[in-house]
């Protein structure tokens, strides 16, 4: 993953968030870009818990009110949790307009609620708008102990790059749970890695793959460490052969450490 990804999921799927506004207005110019590139961490400087709490209040207000102050709600909730916002969320969930379906899905995310499981997966496997399926995507990650490791692995298998591209980074965290589902998690991240078309899908595999390591058994972590330096030595772009150096020396494995060194001094990396 790129730097700026790696801190956002260091600090981990729920603290990210985002402006609806920002996302409608990319979906309005029709531009083929990547709305989440604009989810940023929260500011280092915590807003007061009183101006949270009255920007709670006013979010809950403008949920109930037109579209544009729908949006404004959607906005308030993406960056903040409330519990007593679900409720108002989940209906939105259904509305006609992808940016409202979109933003919604994101607060939720952002809230997670058991409610909002069932809903989430329905709209990853049958929304017609690939940006709903790709926040789907997203903050199905913040489920890790929901139903989700299935339908995030079918959505890496067939679906487009722009969905398929936040799907690593949630079966890492869904897979993170336990060796059970470690283990098929890692199953399609190794596939993905050879296969996928997309160098970030490709990558964000990698980063995924070292997340999961220590719930796995030592066959599938050696299996691993083959495929990462496979990645190293033959992926033809260079953001994934930096990807897999990266995993490979993160995992601090002195056997797996003198093999790169093995690699360097024989001029086959450098």
């Amino acid at each position: 993953m790129t730097d700026d990804r790696s801190q956002q999921k260091d600090q981990g799927l729920s603290n990210l968030s985002v402006d609806p506004e920002l996302l409608a207005r990319e979906l309005a110019a029709e531009e083929d870009v990547d709305p989440l590139d604009a989810i940023q961490p929260e500011d280092a400087q915590q807003d007061s818990s009183l101006e949270i709490a009255r920007a709670c209040d006013q979010g809950l207000i403008w949920l109930q009110g037109n579209h544009g102050e729908r949006l404004q709600g959607l906005q308030v909730f993406c960056e903040h949790r409330d519990p007593r916002a679900i409720a108002l969320l989940l209906p939105l969930l259904q509305r006609s307009c992808p940016v409202e379906r979109m933003s919604a899905v994101y607060a939720l995310g952002r809230n997670p609620s058991p409610p909002a499981v069932e809903p989430l997966l329905q709209l990853l496997q049958l929304d017609a708008n690939a940006y709903v399926r790709k926040a789907a995507a997203w903050s199905l990650g913040n489920f890790p102990d929901a139903p989700v490791l299935n339908p995030l692995i079918r959505a890496l298998q067939t679906d487009v790059a722009a969905v398929r591209l936040w799907c690593p980074g949630s079966l890492a965290e869904a897979g993170s749970r336990s060796p059970v589902k470690a283990d098929p998690a890692a199953g399609q991240l190794l596939i993905s890695l050879r296969i996928d078309s997309e160098a970030v899908v490709r990558s964000n595999c990698i980063w995924a793959l070292g997340r999961l390591m220590d719930q796995l058994v030592q066959p599938r972590q050696a299996e691993i460490v083959e495929a990462l330096v496979s990645a190293l030595l033959h992926d033809g772009e260079i953001s994934v052969r930096d990807e897999a150096r990266t995993a490979l020396e993160q995992l601090e494995d002195p056997l797996v450490l003198e093999r790169l060194q093995t690699l360097i001094s024989d001029g086959f990396i450098l």
